[in-house]
């Protein structure tokens, strides 16, 4: 949402040259993801059960990204989209998934769609600016230091929460779903990711708070998006705090999250006596809550570190994102200038999941969630080890080798582990 302020280079209003002020911009991107694994052991399989035979499998996405400065408050923002292709498994079988540009709907043709389209307005707190440069969905240009900012419409609610400079975008850095987000926070979106809400920014010299509320899917890992905002919906707030000065500098986050879903309890799905099926014990305004800790520090120019904690009550299905209760995950990213490869980059990091004691017992018995189940489950948490190279080829080009090593996967100790390999070539322009 704005650029690190703590190196001041904030000037006094109307002093910044208006003719390096965009009026509107377009950017592109078109990215491709493919994927191997091999066979692995596997003592039982179930209904979302990752296939222990070899897969091989690809998805394309390709955004357009479109900005316009409508007054001297508000910015207009849209994103037609195409993806398609499958994950592995129709996206089963790993809590912790391997590609974080697999939409859920499994559908191999390429199909288009609006992924953003909303309203941005910005009021100054004070007479400072700072330098914006221009990018997706991001007009170059000075904006206030001290702002506010609304925003309403449709988009991913994490274009503005759980960012982090060294893992939050699959197209150019991690590509586990735990890596680039919280991997308990459920947050909420459509089967795509999307959905539609207001989120508010006030932004100060070293701090930020932002808040939002944003429609749920009327059925869990569902296309469609619930109306109903007064029964259900997602409400998150998160405070950032950055400190240090250049080389040093780093990002603290702090997120909470409280849904109201129509979704089921696991104990009141194990008293169903018979199978544990989450369908009858599903009401509308059933909350589920949580919060995660984010960092990120600046070692040196060329040398990042990060680190998430994610928690959440794990009493509750999951709604829209994935099986974590709990997740821990680190890393480092080193950029290519200290090889002499400017635009290169490398990244290893490790993810630990982990499930509630609810869901546990709810899996061992046979449930089925909507990405995991095996129908029996001898409970390990689930370990994965991620490294990549993004190498580029061109100015605009970018071709990354990524690979992953999962441990337990479903939290699974029957079964695994499983290595994959990836092949991605990302476009921007």
């Amino acid at each position: 949402m704005h650029s690190d302020a703590l190196p001041d280079t904030s000037t006094e209003a109307g002093s910044q040259d208006s003719r390096n002020e965009e009026k509107w911009n377009v950017h592109f991107q078109a990215t491709s993801v493919a994927q191997h694994h091999g066979n692995f052991y596997s003592k039982y399989e179930g209904v979302n059960s990752l296939p222990d035979r070899p897969e091989n499998r690809v998805s394309l996405t390709a955004t357009v990204f479109a900005i316009a400065r409508l007054n001297r408050h508000f910015e207009a923002v849209v994103n037609p989209e195409i993806a398609g292709g499958k994950g592995f498994g129709d996206v089963t079988g790993i809590a912790g998934f391997t590609n974080g540009e697999i939409p859920r709907v499994a559908q191999a043709i390429p199909h288009l769609y609006l992924a953003r389209g909303y309203l941005k307005g910005a009021w100054a707190l004070g007479s400072k600016q700072e330098s914006a440069d221009g990018g997706p969905n991001q007009l170059a240009g000075e904006q206030p230091l001290r702002r506010f900012t609304i925003i309403a419409g449709r988009f991913a609610v994490t274009d503005f929460f759980d960012n982090n400079a060294y893992s939050h975008d699959p197209r150019s850095q991690f590509m586990n779903w735990a890596l680039m987000s919280n991997g308990a926070w459920d947050y909420p979106a459509d089967v795509r990711g999307y959905t539609y809400g207001i989120t508010q920014e006030l932004a100060m010299r070293t701090w930020s708070l932002r808040l939002a509320i944003a429609m749920e899917p009327t059925a869990a890992n569902g296309p469609t998006l619930d109306s109903r905002i007064t029964k259900n919906r997602g409400a998150m707030g998160e405070w950032e705090y950055r400190y240090g000065r250049e080389e040093h500098s780093g990002k603290l986050r702090v997120l909470g999250f409280l849904n109201r879903e129509r979704a089921g309890t696991f104990r009141e799905a194990m008293n169903q006596g018979r199978a544990p099926d989450l369908g009858p014990s599903r009401r509308d305004g059933t909350a589920k809550y949580g919060f995660g800790i984010n960092l990120e520090q600046s070692l040196t120019s060329q040398i990042g570190f990060f680190s998430r904690y994610g928690w959440s009550d794990g009493k509750t299905e999951s709604w829209a994102f994935t099986q974590i209760d709990r997740s821990f995950s680190g890393g480092i990213s080193v950029k290519g200038k200290l090889w002499k490869r400017q635009r290169d980059g490398v990244g290893a990091a490790l993810v630990r999941n982990y499930l509630s004691g609810d869901q546990r017992n709810f899996l061992a018995a046979g449930g089925i969630g909507f990405i995991i189940g095996d129908g029996a489950l001898a409970y390990r948490p689930e370990m994965i080890v991620e490294a990549y190279y993004a190498w580029s080829a061109f100015r605009s080009w970018t071709l990354t080798l990524d690979y992953q090593h999962i441990q337990n996967p479903a939290y699974n100790r029957d079964r695994g582990p499983v290595s994959v390999a990836t092949l991605r070539l990302h476009w921007e322009g």
